[in-house]
Order: structure tokens, then C-alpha cells, then sequence
């Protein structure tokens, strides 16, 4: 019996060292993490830097720009580099980078109220994207053409606003109108001809709110077309290139 209780005793205090260590390594983690990005900020203030995680390769972190790419930094914040990232599996070459960015995107979409999109859908959905879209930009316009051809193929195409020229510009205020409207679609469609709407800049729209998100997704030109995995199909693509890559016939 004593001896049990001895036993007990000695993995207990184990256990509360381990969690102590566990603690203090996460914290030390942290305060490198944020150090990192203070330095970034530091030596380019005008980039946005959004998160940096840590990848499965020891010492090397990711970071996410707002309309830039993904940069891979090395623990010490010295070095850093940019483009594909892979890792070496059994049978081939994983993309850690776009893996990450898919997983990230499709939870963030995913997310997003059916009520803060424009959404053209077909009478029975055989899947769906997510469209970041302007009004007056020529592929815009000419993927709008091609919705109806979509919504026969079966793809649901749910649109979000991302004017290119920013936050409070003149299409801004055409997005926001368009949102606020009372048939959202036909008014979208409007724009998208070249016709003009009523305004209507309501409270609480999701322009900039959008706009902001496509930044953090690495939108930097619309069309930006992302399906439902997260996987980014393109900037224009036509229908049935949009159904071949979602694996429809």
C-alpha cells in the first residue's frame, strides 16, 4: 500500500511538472510569435500582417498577408522566404501552403449568413461557390452572363462584394445599393450591365465587411472564385470549366 500511495505520489508530481513545462514552453511560444510580428510591423508598417501559426516543420512559422502572399519565416525572425511550401509524403509531394489556406478559407466562408450574400441558385444545388465580385470590371460582368449557365449545371453561385478600389469608393456605394435593395439580384444585374440603380447605402451592410475578408483570403482581383473546400478555382472561368473542377458533369 505505501508503496502505491509513493507511486502515486511520484506521478503526480510528474504530471504537475509536465503541465508546468507545457505552460511555459506555450508561453515562451507566444511571446516569440508576437515578438515576430512586432518586427515585421516594424520594418514594413504598410503591410498588413494578419496571424502567424507555426507549421509541422520545426523553427519555421507561416504568415498571412492582407492582399499579399504567404511569407515562411524561421524561428528567430531572421530569414524569411516566399512561394509553395511543401512536405514529402509516403507516396508524394504535399502543398502545406495551399492546405492551410483552403482549410482557412472554407471555415471562414462557411461562416458567412446566406442573408449577407447575393445568391443566384438553381432549383436543385449540386454544389456551390463563392464569387468575390466588383460591377464594373469586364470578367465580372461577363462571369455574370454566364450564372444562368451555372445554375443549369447545378452550381449555386453565391456572390460577395469586393470593390477593387476600396472601401467608401464610388463602387462601394454602387455594391452597397445593391445589397440594400430590395431584389437584390435584379439589381446586381443591373450594375453589371452598365445600368444604373436607385441608392441605397442601408445600415449595416457587408461591403466593407467583405471587402476586408477578401483581403484576409488573398483576393487581390475580382473576379475570385473559391469553392466550398476553400480551394481557389480562378479569377474568370468559364461554366463548364467552373463545373469540371467541382467534379460535375
Amino acid at each position: 500500500m505505501k508503496n502505491s500511495f509513493q507511486a502515486a505520489t511520484a506521478l503526480f508530481a510528474l504530471l504537475i511538472s509536465l503541465l508546468g513545462s507545457h505552460a511555459a514552453l506555450a508561453e515562451k511560444s507566444n511571446a516569440a510569435v508576437n515578438a515576430m510580428l512586432e518586427r515585421l510591423q516594424g520594418v514594413r508598417p504598410d503591410f498588413k500582417f494578419n496571424e502567424i501559426t507555426k507549421t509541422d516543420a520545426d523553427g519555421i512559422y507561416r504568415v498571412t498577408i492582407d492582399r499579399g502572399p504567404t511569407i515562411y519565416l524561421t524561428e528567430d525572425g531572421e530569414h524569411f522566404f516566399v512561394g509553395d511550401f511543401y512536405s514529402v509524403g509516403e507516396k508524394d509531394l504535399v502543398d502545406e501552403g495551399e492546405m492551410y489556406l483552403s482549410g482557412d478559407r472554407a471555415s471562414s466562408l462557411s461562416k458567412l449568413a446566406s442573408e449577407d450574400m447575393i445568391i443566384f441558385a438553381p432549383k436543385t444545388p449540386k454544389a456551390h461557390i463563392y464569387v468575390f465580385t466588383d460591377v464594373d470590371c469586364y470578367y465580372c460582368q461577363k462571369l455574370h452572363r454566364e450564372v444562368g449557365q451555372l445554375n443549369d449545371l447545378g452550381v449555386e453561385v453565391r456572390y460577395l462584394a469586393y470593390p477593387r478600389a476600396g472601401v467608401n469608393s464610388p463602387v462601394h456605394k454602387k455594391l452597397a445599393s445593391a445589397w440594400c435593395a430590395k431584389d437584390p439580384q435584379t439589381a446586381l444585374t443591373k450594375l453589371k450591365a452598365g445600368e444604373e440603380i436607385p441608392e441605397n447605402d442601408c445600415k449595416d451592410n457587408p461591403i466593407a465587411e467583405q471587402f476586408h475578408l477578401g483581403n484576409r483570403l488573398g483576393v487581390s482581383g475580382t473576379p475570385a472564385i473559391f469553392s466550398e473546400s476553400g480551394k481557389q478555382l480562378g479569377g474568370y472561368v468559364p461554366a463548364a470549366g467552373i463545373a469540371k473542377r467541382l467534379g460535375l458533369k
